[in-house]
């Protein structure tokens, strides 16, 4: 079991009640969640491990449609020794959308990340992204929101999704999210357990009964989903390619062998981008590798930490 969370920084604003009143009882690690106010939005966060300043930060940023239930595994394991920050995204699961969809950009995202971990008063000494959320920990150190050590992308989400999914990039997208009924539309759609399971199974990874009924409860709710539309629709990627060599802290590429979302060689691409990156792959692991085997992550990451401790950060 995870231990007590630790208290927010005194720059944080607790909202009444230690988590949000529509988290559900049996939410992964509930006794974690905190309500805090940062950067105008009420957000959702677990946090783990010792209190704040008497551990070296982690702070675990999920992909697009997921929450911070996805690091449920992951995330006692790195609480063992660090203090593990895990949000719920800006308009996912329980945090509060933005009153403007630029806020559901890359830059917006990252720059409301930021804002939290200055209203908790920590910088993180890594920071592990899966997914987009490898792209908003990028973004978040480009613009000088975080400077960890090491950037970990865990099955990274770096370039635009080519075929069918381009069209999530066109403006008739952006025209789409405006419509108020499309949320609604999409979450009856997306949590028939047959095609969420068809969904998940096109991860490449394969998620237990318990895992699939809570990415179940995210897509039937329409708030969710349509802050996930509106993301999507913002999300342009391009000047962040621009700007990877840029990167400060060390970048680990770590790849699921198996991963269905996102093509495995995109990784190499960026190691190509990327003065002294280090690319990882997990063989027999999809897209959720960090769901479907948390253990086996956990191991690699120690050793990603025993190299950083032996080694100086490459700048």
């Amino acid at each position: 079991m995870a231990e007590p969370p630790p208290a927010p920084g005194p720059q944080a604003r607790s909202a009444p009640g230690p988590a949000p009143a529509a988290l559900p009882a049996d939410w992964p690690h509930r006794e974690a969640s905190r309500t805090l106010v940062a950067g105008g939005l009420r957000w959702h966060v677990q946090l783990m491990g010792p209190p704040l300043g008497k551990a070296p930060v982690v702070l675990l940023l999920h992909g697009s449609g997921a929450s911070c239930h996805s690091w449920a595994g992951l995330a006692p394991l790195l609480a063992r020794t660090h203090t593990v920050i895990a949000p719920d995204l800006p308009g996912h699961a329980f945090s509060d959308r933005p009153r403007a969809d630029s806020g559901l950009s890359l830059p917006g995202v990252s720059r409301a990340v930021g804002a939290l971990l200055a209203a908790l008063g920590v910088q993180p000494v890594r920071v592990i992204g899966h997914s987009a959320g490898a792209a908003i920990g990028a973004r978040l150190c480009l613009d000088g929101h975080a400077a960890p050590q090491d950037l970990v992308s865990l099955n990274g989400a770096w370039f635009p999704p080519g075929g069918a999914e381009r069209w999530w990039y066109s403006p008739a997208a952006k025209l789409l999210t405006l419509n108020p009924l499309v949320p609604h539309l999409f979450a009856w759609q997306a949590s028939r357990p047959a095609l969420l399971r068809r969904l998940i199974d096109s991860t490449g990874s394969t998620l237990t009964p318990a895992g699939l009924a809570l990415y179940g409860r995210l897509v039937s709710n329409p708030a969710h989903v349509g802050a996930v539309l509106a993301m999507m629709a913002a999300w342009h990627l391009q000047p962040l390619l621009q700007d990877l060599p840029r990167l400060r802290p060390r970048l680990h590429l770590v790849v699921g062998e198996r991963d269905g979302t996102v093509p495995p060689a995109q990784a190499a691409q960026v190691q190509q981008r990327v003065a002294g990156s280090v690319l990882h792959r997990l063989p027999g692991l999809g897209h959720l590798a960090h769901e479907e085997d948390p253990t086996t992550l956990v191991r690699l990451l120690d050793g990603l930490a025993a190299a950083s401790d032996s080694a100086p950060t490459i700048r």
